[in-house]
């Protein structure tokens, strides 16, 4: 097969893999195949469901949002945070690195003892511990960034009171399995999602570094259907050709702010070309809503002052911006 042919393949799969080329079933279900829609700005998670054909009826409490794999705030089941959370459960804690373990784990338990008294905003702690720690102290604890919320997220205790929410609840989500217990099934699970993709994808997206990231490869693997192209090997999930015939690449396509197909891999070329990588991810982190054609990263939307809006980094015919604000404005009234 030619290197093009091969590159558009291995988009083809992970489009059908992620429904941008198929409807889903529905907001959990998406979510639960996702292993978690990334919610960095809460809106992503609707306007992820629907360009992916889920209704988002009651979408604010039907997912759970915390801090997942890379630090980054997830829409969840509520009964898959266990087996998720175990991937990062018993490592090193987000402050322990400042203020060392032992204050963390006292702070945490402190924290805990106020919102069993009905304390959830991250104000209402600012004002308590400001009677006893100085300025910096509180800001870096309570910081907008998570602060000690995202240890004891971490640790499934808390999560965010629903999804539009910026205060805090107590949960019961500990992991009942350790790392090395979940790993397999979680990779299996990213692989039938995200596949084609490599072990160093899988690395990336779960957050693994050094020690975690080398029992990937030890991992028995063989079962899957695998294939090597431009070095590296490229894994997919189980039962591929059980399937009915997948979709061809559609020729126009909206992604969500901090979409899977944009955020999940270590190498994004296949979807985002180099040339535009600037304008789409910013120097801050932030992944902007994008248009793609066939497949691949052409311009931006978004909805501005309650308008849509779509901006080409190349002129297009206008058929296709037509299409595109027609599609975006259709996002704008769903979500009204």
């Amino acid at each position: 097969m030619a290197e093009r042919d091969f590159s558009e393949e291995i988009l083809r799969k992970r489009m059908h893999g992620l429904y941008l080329s198929r409807g889903c079933a529905g907001l959990s279900a998406l979510s639960r195949e996702l292993l978690g829609l990334h919610c960095w700005f809460t809106r992503n998670v609707p306007f992820s469901a629907l360009i992916r054909g889920a209704e988002i009826g009651g979408w604010k409490t039907a997912l759970t949002k915390t801090w997942l794999y890379r630090g980054t705030l997830h829409g969840v089941n509520y009964e898959d945070l266990p087996e998720l959370l175990a991937l990062h459960a018993g490592g090193a804690s987000y402050l322990g690195r400042f203020f060392g373990e032992a204050f963390v784990e006292r702070l945490g338990a402190e924290v805990l003892r106020y919102m069993e008294d009905g304390v959830r905003s991250r104000a209402e702690f600012r004002r308590i511990f400001a009677r006893e720690y100085d300025e910096k102290t509180v800001e870096a604890l309570f910081s907008p960034w998570g602060g000690i919320f995202v240890d004891l997220a971490r640790r499934g205790q808390v999560a965010f009171r629903d999804m539009a929410s910026r205060d805090f609840d107590l949960i019961s989500a500990e992991p009942a399995q350790g790392f090395d217990e979940v790993l397999p099934g979680l990779l299996r699970r990213f692989f039938a999602a995200y596949g084609p993709a490599t072990l160093e994808d899988a690395a990336w997206f779960f957050g693994l570094w050094s020690a975690d990231a080398k029992k990937l490869r030890a991992l028995p693997l063989d079962d899957l259907p695998s294939f090597e192209w431009n070095g590296s090997r490229y894994f997919e999930g189980e039962g591929e050709g059980e399937e009915a015939p997948m979709a061809d690449i559609p020729e126009l396509t909206l992604l969500s702010g901090f979409d899977p197909l944009l955020v999940s891999y270590a190498d994004r070329s296949a979807s985002l070309p180099p040339e535009h990588k600037a304008r789409v991810i910013l120097k801050s982190g932030i992944c902007n809503p994008t248009v793609a054609l066939r497949g691949r990263v052409a311009g931006l939307w978004n909805i501005k002052k309650g308008e849509p809006a779509v901006e080409f980094f190349e002129a297009q015919p206008e058929r296709i911006r037509a299409a595109a604000l027609e599609r975006v404005d259709d996002i704008r009234l769903r979500t009204l």
